[in-house]
């Protein structure tokens, strides 16, 4: 019966060291598993509340941004919104006159844009053939680019400024692109402007911007990809390196 035993005492034997095996796998799994976790939700409460990387796709804010150019966003400096909570952390200034600005679109939340600020709450605004008044005195914008000029038909996008216009406007006010205001920017909102004037859809067409809306303030160009030059495809590169590390401002 000697043979038996030993099997049996052989048999255990297996079993218990195959269980001490599997023990460290298991323990090996959950920690890495816990592990991705707490890495996801440090990226998630990062992307929403410090930085966010952002491509702009239009030439709206050419000469200051270009398509095709990447910048990481400071989504602190306004306030940014808590994942999952629903609440908001307070922001260390407002968005000033000048600034560049990331917003979610008045008119469709879902997309994003990239503008700059030309007038805060309260703020009389106005443009005279294509040059800006504030509170009666012309703006000196060095960044504003004007490219396809002789603009003067109405359009209907311009109608949501007849409710914000200063008393005593003409009621056979007709704004244009480049000649519409004055108007003042109600409480909580902004105006904002592409800094390519003529080639940019902003507040003179679809109204202000509320500053529940505001998402952030674009600090550099990490990366640059031009996608449709000839010269840069016969140069072998579309990356604008000199724009790679550029301040925005």
């Amino acid at each position: 019966m000697q043979p038996v035993i030993d099997d049996r005492r052989r048999n255990d034997a297996l079993r218990s060291l195959n269980h001490r095996s599997s023990r460290p796998r298991a323990r090996f799994f959950r920690e890495w598993l816990k592990s991705v976790v707490i890495a996801l939700a440090l990226f998630l409460v990062l992307r929403s509340t410090l930085v966010e990387a952002y491509k702009i796709a239009s030439g709206s804010m050419e000469g200051t941004l270009f398509a095709g150019d990447f910048l990481i966003v400071n989504k602190l400096v306004y306030g940014a919104e808590l994942p999952f909570v629903n609440a908001r952390i307070p922001g260390f200034r407002e968005p000033g006159r000048g600034d560049v600005i990331i917003f979610q679109a008045p008119q469709d939340p879902r997309q994003s844009f990239v503008k700059r600020v030309v007038g805060t709450p309260g703020d009389t605004l106005a443009m005279r053939d294509g040059r800006l008044y504030r509170n009666g005195s012309y703006v000196h914008e060095p960044y504003a680019v004007h490219t396809h000029r002789r603009v003067r038909a109405a359009r209907h996008e311009f109608e949501w400024q007849l409710a914000h216009l200063v008393s005593g406007v003409s009621r056979d006010y007709a704004p244009t692109r480049d000649d519409w205001g004055p108007l003042v920017v109600k409480a909580k909102n902004y105006f904002v402007l592409g800094d390519n004037r003529d080639n940019s859809q902003d507040s003179r067409y679809w109204g202000f911007v509320p500053d529940t809306l505001v998402r952030g303030q674009p600090v550099f160009v990490y990366y640059s990809y031009d996608s449709e030059s000839p010269a840069r495809e016969q140069n072998g590169s579309r990356v604008r390196w000199a724009r790679v590390g550029s301040r925005v401002h």
